[in-house]
């Protein structure tokens, strides 16, 4: 009575997985292989498919889900004999209800260890499953024993039995982790993305803090001058100044702790520089579809090592493609070359973009510098290339820059000692 009234419950969204998995395991039982002559047992996907999906789909109660399955499929096999071949219903309920069995036992025993605690084991979650399908299939067959005519199985029987039951258990278990390492690749990739836009606001709050320390340093003075001269009304007004300033200087200080911090923590793991550059390449392949271009990328690395410091390399490499993306009108190509020269790892970028004005290079890295306008003709900041120079010297590496009016050409050299772990 409890578990029927539990049924009765109002279940909103998880109802529609009950529906969904339900529907999904019937019809994949359905492509099947009967092993056993004058046997209605059968391998089906049903199996496969219930499997994957209470894998894919957590927090819904296991037992409740293969008491739904169990008997969807087994309405679905009926529905199947009553419509495509003379059979009774009772005959055919009799062939078909022994799989209710399988689905429920099934559910029951993952229920039982809490398959959310083996997600993490693949091969304690394997062989888990094996012996939960071992145990579903041969509940199966007993009860069809029990209810039909048909003979018991021999040990071949039963050996094919538990074959099919491993294959299907690791089969399921090796998707379902190829599934969770590409979604927890895809939120690796987000994470180092949000940790290099961080690492780049630090250093944009770092240069505001700078200023904001010499304008407060000014007011101050400008105050003890203004005392100096017995000017009281307009040095109170400048002392008023001053402290604001101050405040503001120490909510920026707070802001920039805090995200230190966090930038600080991402550059502590550790990534191949292959990674790094194939992460740059990804995120400006999609900036450029998103541009609508069409853009080809092409990356060569001579040497590969373990960095601490992908971050910076993130943040700077990102701007310089994400400018060669934008400087290319329709269609084109860039081009990211990677090798070691002696002491240093030198960085190439090359683009077939519109170039840089041979007058405007020796101001490109200047904050101000832009050649962006937004829909209203008002100019972009002009402060990406400042910074990159500023990263760059960060790691006591250095930048030059060569253009024409077909391509342009960067070469970053920095010691290969501050870049490797």
């Amino acid at each position: 009575m409890f578990f029927i009234s539990k049924l009765k419950k109002p279940i909103g969204t998880t109802g529609v997985s009950y529906v969904v998995i339900a529907l999904l395991t019937a019809i994949a039982s359905e492509i099947k292989v009967i092993p056993f002559n004058g046997e209605n047992f059968r391998f089906g996907l049903g199996s496969i498919a219930f499997f994957l999906l209470i894998l894919i789909r957590p927090s819904i109660p296991l037992i409740r889900t293969g008491f739904i399955t169990g008997l969807t499929v087994v309405c679905f096999r009926l529905i199947s004999d009553l419509t495509n071949e003379h059979i009774s219903f009772f005959a055919s309920l009799q062939n078909h209800f022994p799989a209710f069995l399988y689905y429920l036992l099934f559910a029951i025993g993952f229920s039982i260890i809490k398959i959310e605690s083996y997600k993490a084991s693949p091969l304690f979650l394997g062989a888990w499953a094996f012996l939960f399908e071992f145990i579903g299939n041969g509940a199966e067959h007993l009860m069809r024993y029990l209810l039909s005519t048909h003979v018991d199985l021999g040990m071949q029987e039963w050996a094919l039995v538990g074959g099919m039951a491993l294959f299907r258990s690791f089969f399921v278990v090796g998707l379902y982790s190829m599934i969770t390492v590409s979604e927890q690749k895809k939120q690796v990739q987000e994470m180092l993305g949000v940790g290099a836009d961080l690492y780049a606001e630090s250093l944009y709050l770092q240069k505001s803090l700078d200023h904001i320390e010499q304008i407060t340093a000014a007011s101050h003075e400008l105050y003890r001058k203004l005392k100096k001269e017995n000017l009281q009304e307009l040095s109170v007004q400048a002392l008023l100044i001053t402290q604001e300033i101050h405040e503001v200087k120490k909510d920026t200080q707070r802001i920039l702790s805090g995200i230190s911090s966090i930038s600080t923590e991402k550059r502590n793991n550790v990534r191949l520089l292959s990674e790094v550059l194939s992460l740059v390449v990804t995120a400006n392949e999609k900036y450029s579809v998103l541009l609508r271009k069409k853009i080809t990328f092409h990356l060569s690395l001579s040497v590969d090592f373990e960095t601490t410091q992908q971050i910076p390399l993130l943040a700077l490499l990102n701007n310089l493609t994400a400018n060669a993306v934008e400087s290319i009108e329709q269609k084109g190509e860039i081009e990211l070359t990677i090798f070691e020269e002696m002491a240093h790892t030198c960085f190439i970028l090359k683009d077939t973009g519109e170039g840089i004005q041979e007058e405007d290079l020796p101001i490109i890295f200047e904050a101000g510098y832009t050649t962006k306008f937004n829909n209203h003709g008002v100019a972009a900041t002009g402060i990406g290339l400042s910074h990159v120079q500023h990263i760059i010297q960060t790691l006591e590496g250095r930048i030059q820059v060569e253009s024409s009016g077909e391509e342009t050409f960067f070469r970053i050299q920095i010691p290969t000692k501050k870049l490797r772990k």
